[in-house]
């Protein structure tokens, strides 16, 4: 709800207050996404807010974005790699295993964002009306800085295990873009759910470990039993970096149909987690 006070020019003791009222009801999905254009000026500077507090007072700064991926691939090269063995489609340890941290990395960190959003935003909520959906959406955004800086290592290696470029991998934008989707879709439902119930935060971080390894990131989709692939693929992260490898290293088979099941989960997802996001938006002050 907001106020505003008309005709400045009189007395301001006698000044007559207008109440006007903010309501989603009735309001259709091309007048939300007309509403989210609107604010398009203050997503843009929750992005650069986020992007300028992200590093604030760090020693090595941006280079974070290299270092984690880098660190968790050096471990998964010892343990999964060199102690348990596990194949790595034909390419080196290090390479296939990075090629999958780096979107796998990005997603896991912008759907944490998106889901503590609207708990982080509650003073401003409070305050001042916004389309809040902004909230997830700016979260998601700011990481795919970090899996482009990312993204050099990953050329780096390219070099080092004399893996040539192919020109699928200018595909690799729109898989991080798709990754992004999948994050903003799940952080919609997420995000609303943690504005009522805190318990959510808490099991974020568990349900992400174990998504992982329901994903070919430390392995390869070839190690799944047949029968298995159908559910195995709407899981929407598998096509995303299984195409994701493909592009980069050139190695193996495009997953063209598990990218196609992620769409279409991604799109059911998303349009689902906007409308119970939107429901609960009408409420949202009143329970942050």
């Amino acid at each position: 709800m907001r106020q505003s006070t008309l005709d400045s020019d009189r007395d301001p003791a006698k000044a007559e207050i207008r109440t006007v009222r903010i309501s989603a009801r009735g309001r259709s999905l091309s007048g939300e996404l007309r509403e989210l254009w609107q604010y398009r000026s203050l997503l843009s500077q929750m992005v650069r807010r986020d992007l300028m507090v992200r590093y604030k007072q760090t020693i090595i700064g941006a280079a974070w974005a290299i270092v984690q991926p880098a660190a968790s691939m050096v471990l998964f090269t010892l343990f999964f790699g060199k102690l348990a063995g596990l194949a790595s489609d034909g390419l080196p340890h290090p390479l296939f295993y990075y090629a999958g941290l780096v979107p796998w990395m990005y997603f896991a960190g912008a759907l944490q964002g998106a889901t503590a959003s609207v708990v982080d935003y509650q003073r401003v909520i409070t305050k001042v009306y916004f389309p809040k959906m902004l909230l997830p959406m700016s979260a998601v955004i700011p990481g795919l800085l970090d899996a482009f800086i990312a993204g050099s290592l990953l050329l780096v290696l390219l070099v080092v295990y004399h893996v040539q470029w192919t020109p699928a991998l200018l595909l690799t934008p729109l898989l991080m873009i798709a990754a992004a989707a999948v994050a903003l879709a799940i952080g919609l439902w997420l995000s609303a759910l943690n504005a009522m119930y805190r318990d959510v935060r808490h099991i974020i971080p568990f349900l992400v470990q174990l998504w992982m390894f329901a994903t070919p990131v430390v392995y390869p989709s070839s190690l799944v039993p047949t029968q298995w692939r159908i559910l195995y693929a709407l899981n929407p992260m598998v096509g995303i970096i299984d195409t994701f490898r493909w592009a980069v290293t050139g190695a193996g088979q495009p997953a063209w149909e598990s990218l196609a099941v992620a769409m279409v989960v991604t799109m059911v997802l998303l349009s689902s987690g906007a409308v119970l996001f939107e429901r609960i938006a009408q409420t949202i002050a009143d329970v942050v």
